[in-house]
């Protein structure tokens, strides 16, 4: 058996191009899905039980849903509700935002619960608000504590972008599967991509071990 290498640099600015959109999406999945995070993960640390529950059923339920099941959901749910098509890149951003958020509330919640109550206490014998308390000194420590289980979980929204190609975005899997059906060189192509990913992968997962590793020597 012989490889065809060529097709990937007689390909490579349209296979790029499918990584750009990869990237764009990982990056708004991952702040939007961080924002959204932290206002649920706060909800769900609340005593008043108009703000717990609606979060907790939220965390629940997209927890317990596959990915790929709810990017079909707001790709065919939201034209319906809107009442006019969208394309699939705001689709998916959106679904993943939502998605994500589930998932970075849980971490946001273990970080905060991972602050001292003595720390606490100390915050708010300053003066603070709880607000005030949460923004200035308890979530920026937390933040700090959670920071590994973040990039982590950044990993994964990273790999799961792939999942956005059933929706017919253009990411790099998709365009990896676009130039494949012309040219016909799946073995290359998807070596190609599954190296790409690891690569990319691989230096996010040592970054994290080695935050991991100094915040255990601290």
């Amino acid at each position: 058996m012989s490889f065809e290498w060529q097709v990937i640099t007689n390909n490579f600015s349209f296979l790029m191009g499918g990584l750009v959109t990869t990237f764009q999406l990982a990056v708004i999945a991952i702040s939007g899905g961080l924002a959204l995070g932290i206002l649920v993960g706060m909800a769900r640390l609340s005593s008043i039980k108009p703000i717990y529950y609606p979060a907790t059923l939220f965390v629940n339920l997209m927890r317990t849903q596959p990915l790929i099941l709810v990017i079909f959901w707001f790709y065919f749910l939201i034209p319906i509700v809107l009442g006019k098509p969208i394309d699939a890149f705001t689709s998916a951003a959106i679904a993943f935002i939502i998605f994500e958020a589930s998932y970075f509330a849980e971490i946001i919640r273990a970080g905060i619960q991972s602050i001292s109550k003595g720390q606490v206490e100390a915050a708010y014998s300053t003066g603070f608000t709880y607000w005030q308390a949460m923004r200035y000194f308890i979530i920026p420590q937390a933040l700090k504590n959670m920071l590994p289980s973040l990039i982590t979980q950044g990993v994964v929204v990273f790999q799961d972008t792939s999942l956005a190609y059933v929706i017919g975005l253009r990411e790099f899997l998709r365009s990896a599967n676009v130039v494949d059906a012309r040219e016909m060189r799946s073995v290359e192509l998807y070596l190609f991509v599954g190296l790409v990913y690891f690569m990319i992968c691989f230096s996010m997962s040592r970054i994290c071990k080695r935050m991991e590793l100094k915040k255990g020597a601290a």
